[in-house]
């Protein structure tokens, strides 16, 4: 960035795009390394922290940037592709500032770090902080209508002390547009603490996405930091067979507790989950995909379809069944294909139109023999009904590619390749 250019704000960073040179994007960015200094110096921008497609994230030195405008990062030269690692003297500032309670040099007025400025030095590659847009008075929701002000990186104390109860509001913002499974991925890499920190301040719904996409080790960390009661809100939250896939993971009198501080109906369906053997269909599957009564029109079914909240893997198709609609259903009829449901008319009965020529999967169907049914007949869900001929739930491709990666795929690259220090310089 040329002198005289304009500072920009590290929130404003989160997320955009970074392209080489050639106009290939090499990833996004998701967070910036500053190392403090000494000798009132301010603190220097070292490079950013990039995500590639493989999710592997990235170290890249701001002395390889060459542009920062218009939402996007260009960069020259050639991208070391080895994975980020920090280092015990650098500070990642949106996920290590961002909220940080400091006091102003002045006056002793303790302020919350809402935002920080960074600017390119003149004539020079090298970057340093150069402001923070602050909010006087302590953080939290209730405290949200405080004054605000831009002061210069000198007016301010508190960046070289370890915080103990910092907030994580304006850390969450910048997660908003992230989808759950790169907000997981963004947590994994936090520290302990700022991790349990910004897992209190996500609402229920979204961090029951989030858990969904962490490690177990990780999983258990936080819902063991959060109190009971919220805990099993959260439970409550997810899908109930990621639920019973945690609860299996603690100890039986913690598991226990948190069921019965559950809601009857999510804690009966996590039991019966529970029932079942981890790598067969019952342990894999959901119990809740969409099931219609016969009498259900094609409209009634695409209406359906397009809950926002359903994932593409259950939205593909619709399970008919006779009542009570809900698992475990009464008699299982056939399953309607999504693609089924936008040929017919909307007034057109989905008894009509049922496709009952597959056999369901039954609950103890192992992981190889459900893997094989949904690939030799190119599905992404499938039914799993009991003896009795009730569904039970249905078994998603996603659940089960869960089992077949290796058990720290979420730790690691799209490759497989283990973690290196990047390189610098």
């Amino acid at each position: 960035m040329a002198a005289g250019a304009p500072r920009v704000f590290v929130s404003h960073l989160s997320g955009v795009p970074v392209f080489d040179p050639n106009g290939d994007q090499v990833g996004r960015v998701r967070d910036l390394v500053a190392m403090l200094r000494v000798g009132g110096r301010p603190p220097r921008i070292l490079g950013l922290v990039v995500e590639v497609v493989s999710r592997r994230r990235i170290f890249l030195p701001m002395t390889r940037v060459t542009g920062v405008e218009s939402g996007q990062v260009i960069t020259t030269g050639v991208v070391n592709m080895r994975r980020f690692e920090q280092r015990p003297t650098e500070r990642l500032v949106l996920g290590e500032f961002l909220d940080r309670r400091v006091r102003l040099m002045e006056s002793g007025t303790e302020v919350t770090v809402l935002d920080v400025a960074i600017q390119q030095l003149p004539a020079r590659r090298d970057w340093e902080i150069d402001k923070y847009f602050v909010r006087k008075g302590r953080g939290g929701a209730l405290r949200r209508k405080g004054e605000t002000l831009t002061v210069e990186w000198s007016a301010v104390s508190g960046f070289s002390l370890e915080e103990h109860g910092q907030g994580a509001e304006n850390l969450v913002a910048t997660f908003e547009r992230l989808r759950p499974a790169d907000v997981a991925n963004a947590l994994h890499h936090l520290s302990p603490k700022r991790r349990v920190e910004v897992a209190a301040a996500l609402d229920d719904d979204r961090l029951a996405d989030v858990l969904e996409e962490l490690p177990e080790d990780d999983q258990v960390e936080i819902l063991g930091k959060l109190k009971e009661e919220r805990a099993a809100d959260v439970l409550e939250a997810m899908d109930p067979d990621d639920a019973a896939d945690l609860l299996s993971e603690l100890p039986e009198e913690d598991k226990e507790r948190l069921l019965m501080l559950m809601r009857p109906d999510d804690a009966a369906d996590v039991r019966r989950l529970m029932a079942y053997e981890e790598r067969t269909a019952g342990g894999l599957m959901t119990t809740e995909p969409i099931v219609l009564r016969p009498d259900a029109t094609v409209a009634d079914a695409l209406a359906r379809v397009r809950q926002s909240d359903l994932s593409p893997a259950l939205a593909a198709q619709v399970y008919v069944c006779r009542s009570p609609d809900e698992t475990p259903t009464g008699k299982y009829l056939g399953t309607v294909h999504f693609q089924r449901l936008l040929r017919d008319p909307p007034f057109a009965l989905v008894s009509s139109i049922v496709d009952s020529d597959l056999v369901p999967l039954r609950p103890d169907t192992p992981l190889p023999t459900v893997t094989s049914y949904l690939a030799a007949y190119n599905l992404v869900s499938a039914p799993v009904v009991d003896e009795s001929g009730s569904l039970l739930g249905a078994v998603t491709v996603d659940d089960v590619l869960d089992h077949l990666l290796p058990e720290d795929w979420r730790e690691t690259d799209f490759h497989g390749e283990g973690g290196i220090r990047h390189g610098r310089t």
